[in-house]
C-alpha cells in the first residue's frame, strides 16, 4: 500500500491487458502493426511532401503535421506498451510517467485543434477557390500550425500539474497500458474538484468545439459538392469526404466518451480498449485516408522510388 505525494512513489506497474491472458497475445500483434503501419505511412507522407515540390501546398503542408505528430502520439503510448510487454516488467517510473502522460496529452490536444484547422483549410479551398491563395498563404499556415502545437503544449501543461502534486491512496498499479490521465486520477484520494473543472473546462474547449467546426465546415463543403454536374465528380467528392469525417468521428467520439463522462463512472476496462483507437488507430488511418489515396501522391511515391529495385512491387500496391 502506498500513500502520500505522487513524487514519492518511485514506480508505477501497469496492469495493462494482463486480466485478458487469452488475447493478450493478439492485442500485443495488432498493436504492433498499427505501430509499424502508423512509422511506415507517416514517414512516407512526410519525405514525399519534403522531397516532392508539387506538395508544397497548405493541405500537404497541413498533413505533414499532421504526420509527424501521429508518429510521436503513437510512440508516446504503444512503444513503452509494446517493450514491456516483451520484458514482462510493466513498470514505469514516477517521472518517466509524468511525462509519458503529459506528452500523450499534448499530442492528443494538438491533433484536436489541428483536425479542426485542417477542415477550414478544405472549406476555404473548395468554398472560396480564388481567394484561397490569399488566405491560406505561407505565413498564415505557420501561424494556424503553430497555434495548434501551442495550444496542446500548454494545455497539457494546465492538466498535467495538478495531477502531479495531487495525494496517492492506495497501491502504485495503474489499471491501463499507458499513464492515462484519467487512469492516475482513479488512484488519487482527497479532492479532486479542481482537476476534474479544469479537465471539463479544457475538454469542451479541445473536443465539442473542434468537432462542431468541423462538421459546420464539412457542411458547407457538401453544399457546394452537390453543385458538380458530374456524376463521378460528385460521386468522388463525396467518397473522400466520407473518408475523411469517418476516421475525425472514430477519433473524436472515443475521446468524448472518455473525457466528458464523471469520473465516478467506473469504465477502466473499457477506457482502455477506446484508447488503443485514439492512440494507435486512428493515427494509422490517417495517411491512408488523407493522402495515401490522392492520385497526387501516389504519384509523387513513383516518382520518387523510380530508382529503387522495389518500385514495382509499391507501385502494383499504390495502383
Amino acid at each position: 500500500m502506498v500513500q502520500g505525494n505522487w513524487s514519492s512513489v518511485t514506480v508505477f506497474f501497469f496492469l495493462g491487458f494482463s486480466q485478458y491472458p487469452r488475447i493478450e497475445v493478439t492485442i500485443f500483434v495488432l498493436c504492433l502493426l498499427m505501430y509499424l503501419i502508423t512509422l511506415l505511412g507517416n514517414t512516407i507522407l512526410i519525405s514525399i511532401t519534403i522531397l516532392d515540390s508539387h506538395l508544397h501546398t497548405p493541405m500537404y503542408f497541413f498533413l505533414s503535421n499532421l504526420s509527424f505528430l501521429d508518429i510521436w502520439y503513437t510512440s508516446s503510448a504503444l512503444t513503452p506498451m509494446l517493450a514491456n510487454f516483451v520484458s514482462g516488467e510493466n513498470t514505469i517510473s514516477f517521472s518517466g510517467c509524468a511525462f509519458q502522460m503529459y506528452f500523450s496529452l499534448a499530442m492528443g490536444s494538438t491533433e484536436c485543434v489541428l483536425l479542426s484547422m485542417m477542415a477550414y483549410d478544405r472549406y476555404v479551398a473548395i468554398c472560396n477557390p480564388l481567394r484561397y491563395p490569399i488566405i491560406m498563404n505561407r505565413r498564415v499556415c505557420v501561424q494556424i500550425a503553430g497555434s495548434s502545437w501551442v495550444t496542446g503544449c500548454l494545455t497539457a501543461l494546465v492538466e498535467t500539474g495538478p495531477v502531479i502534486h495531487l495525494s496517492l491512496c492506495g497501491n502504485n498499479i495503474i489499471n491501463h497500458f499507458t499513464c492515462e490521465i484519467l487512469a492516475l486520477l482513479k488512484m488519487a484520494c482527497g479532492d479532486t474538484a479542481m482537476v476534474q473543472l479544469i479537465m471539463l473546462v479544457i475538454s469542451i474547449l479541445l473536443l465539442p468545439l473542434p468537432m462542431l467546426l468541423i462538421c459546420v465546415s464539412y457542411a458547407s463543403i457538401l453544399s457546394n459538392i452537390l453543385r458538380i454536374s458530374s456524376v463521378d465528380g460528385r460521386s468522388k467528392a463525396f467518397s473522400t469526404c466520407a473518408a475523411h469525417l469517418t476516421v475525425v468521428v472514430l477519433f473524436y467520439e472515443t475521446a468524448l466518451s472518455m473525457y466528458l463522462k464523471p469520473l465516478s463512472v467506473n469504465s477502466q476496462e473499457i477506457d482502455k480498449f477506446m484508447a488503443l483507437i485514439y492512440v494507435g488507430l486512428t493515427p494509422m488511418l490517417n495517411p491512408i485516408i488523407y493522402s495515401l489515396r490522392n492520385k497526387e501522391v501516389k504519384m509523387a511515391v513513383k516518382k520518387l522510388l523510380i530508382k529503387n529495385p522495389f518500385t514495382a512491387i509499391l507501385t502494383s500496391v499504390l495502383k
